[in-house]
């Protein structure tokens, strides 16, 4: 993939780890400036640093996804730091407790959805809408929401997760509400899955690396102005959901 021209900011939203850090360090490769942001300062630093060892420029942005003063001033950090933004990768996410059949459909805790959906869901609206006026400022902005093909009504993959599966049902719905908002402007939204990657949301137990589920975030992030819209995108191409 060719490095930009010029310097572009993009922030992953749970950058400190997994998937979201190997986003991160694959934009940083192709010239893309990094807000790395991520609640625990420790290890939002840690991150800041290896990326800076690896070349990349980045920056630490403290935010909590479920907070609205702290997405607020993550907004305010980054215009005070970059001006703009020209990617929003919103990756921040959690499977919600499963003990005591916390996700079993028959015996759903409701905390336990109203949480995954705090941060799964209203934590992508709530950071999506506070970067808008950033992103607005870019002359190809882009936004790609970090999905799983356990949201696919048709596939119905993995474990039943009655919190963590419908939110990215969800997740998925919004997007496409999102794009269809977006027609006519240069914003463009697409969701996108890296497949059964192993970090220690899945306990490791999995076969593709955070490299390999990052590929397809990193590709929609870097899309072309004629690029597709409110779709659902794993490596081999449209997931049907």
């Amino acid at each position: 993939m060719e490095r930009v021209n010029e310097t572009k900011t993009a922030l992953v939203t749970g950058a400190n780890k997994g998937i979201g850090f190997a986003i991160a360090r694959g934009l940083g490769a192709i010239g893309f400036t990094l807000a790395v942001g991520a609640r625990d300062e420790g290890r939002r630093e840690e991150a800041v640093g290896k990326l800076r060892a690896g070349g990349a420029d980045a920056f630490g942005v403290a935010l909590d996804v479920t907070s609205d003063a702290s997405v607020a001033g993550a907004a305010e950090a980054i215009e005070r730091t970059a001006g703009r933004l020209d990617v929003l990768v919103n990756n921040a996410g959690i499977a919600g407790r499963t003990d005591g059949g916390a996700q079993d459909p028959a015996t759903l805790d409701l905390d336990v959805l109203r949480t995954v959906l705090d941060t799964n869901v209203f934590g992508v609206v709530r950071v999506t809408n506070a970067m808008l006026p950033l992103l607005r400022r870019a002359d190809s902005p882009r936004i790609v929401n970090m999905s799983s093909n356990m949201g696919s009504l048709e596939l119905r993959t993995g474990p039943v997760l009655a919190a963590y599966a419908p939110s990215k049902s969800l997740l998925n719905s919004i997007t496409v509400q999102y794009a269809r908002g977006f027609e006519g402007t240069n914003v463009i939204v697409n969701a996108a899955c890296p497949g059964y990657v192993a970090t220690d949301f899945t306990g490791f137990a999995a076969p593709r690396t955070p490299e390999q589920g990052a590929a397809i975030a990193i590709r929609l992030a870097t899309l072309p102005d004629d690029g597709p819209r409110g779709g659902f995108f794993d490596d081999a191409g449209t997931v049907p959901w």
